[in-house]
């Protein structure tokens, strides 16, 4: 199997050191237009080109686009023209997506969008507790990290998440509303605030509030941020059935017993993979999980847990929350 890689940042080599742990004997391509990544592609002995055109002809039987979020739809619909089925990571903007569904559609290709978050069996485990109980449920859920350490080896300012279009809060949103929206419901109503907390040098709120109705009476208040000193995930879902806390790793979930007045840890993973450098809340078993389920997708013709239709939909809701901010 031929796999060319679109961007050989720290996504494209994430995807392709995990897609080399899957699939036996893949040969990887990659395009960058940057020369000192095309240098590092070179030194990992993996063929690099400057110019997309050049590296489709090459003839890969599926590709991964790893760029800059803002640029995705230019090169999808290039791919897909070619026939080659496409694993996009996380788009920002929802640039040509009709024109993209159409085309993969002519040209009978998979285009297969990354919510990563929905692979986390934590997240799964939480979706299988709340989808339980048939009352109504509230909930509180932070996410916050302080932008300069997103990536510590590169300035946020050249980097997409210090961009007004891409910015990092935007990205959380984008991260974490697909699965809110698969567990709470979709959004009936919503109200959000923000300001900014920091002196950084960027043009965009870095906290914001939003409060959440869903359609199917669940209520929740969602805290996002690029402020936090320490990255911080917190979930608290409160019920009259369900008290549930997570703070984003694999050996803190917990679930009040109400017979024991206890807090119960549920843990998903029995080996955790963790890539010095990020977070220590980010694993890598999700994005494998995810590539696995892209290859079947493609080879198998199975039904992938998200969809660009479904994206669609998220990225107008977060338009609708930055359009109701002053």
């Amino acid at each position: 199997m031929k796999t060319l890689i679109v961007g050989y940042g720290s996504m494209g080599r994430r995807r392709i050191r995990l897609l080399q742990n899957i699939v036996k004997d893949v040969e990887i391509i990659c395009v960058d237009s940057n020369p000192e990544r095309q240098m590092q592609a070179k030194e990992a002995n993996i063929e690099a080109f400057s110019d997309l055109n050049v590296a489709i002809n090459e003839k890969p039987d599926i590709a991964f686009v790893c760029t800059s979020p803002g640029h995705h739809a230019e090169i999808i619909l290039a791919l897909v023209n070619s026939r080659i089925n496409v694993f996009t990571e996380l788009n920002l903007l929802d640039n040509d997506y009709d024109k993209i569904i159409s085309l993969a559609k002519e040209k009978d290709v998979t285009v297969f969008m990354s919510s990563t978050m929905l692979y986390n069996k934590q997240i799964q485990k939480i979706d299988e507790f709340v989808k339980s109980t048939k009352k109504p449920l509230t909930y509180i859920y932070h996410i916050g990290q302080y932008l300069p350490d997103w990536h510590p080896w590169e300035s946020y300012k050249d980097f997409f998440i210090g961009r007004k279009e891409t910015n990092g809060v935007r990205e959380i949103l984008a991260i974490q509303m697909p699965w809110i929206v698969n567990t709470f419901g979709k959004i009936k109503s919503l109200n959000s605030n923000a300001q900014r907390c920091s002196e950084l040098d960027i043009d965009f709120n870095d906290s914001i509030v939003s409060n959440f109705v869903h359609e199917n009476g669940n209520i929740g208040v969602f805290v996002a941020d690029t402020v936090s000193r320490k990255a911080t995930t917190s979930l608290e879902v409160i019920g009259e059935d369900l008290h549930l806390f997570w703070h984003g790793h694999n050996d803190d979930l917990q679930v009040y017993n109400p017979e024991t007045k206890e807090l119960e840890t549920i843990s998903m993973y029995n080996n955790v993979e963790h890539r010095e450098g990020y977070a220590d809340n980010i694993i890598e078993n999700q994005y494998s999980d995810e590539i696995q389920d892209f290859i079947d997708a493609v080879y198998k013709k199975t039904t992938p847990k998200y969809s660009i239709e479904k994206d669609k939909y998220i990225l107008k809701i977060i338009d609708e929350i930055e359009g109701k901010l002053n």
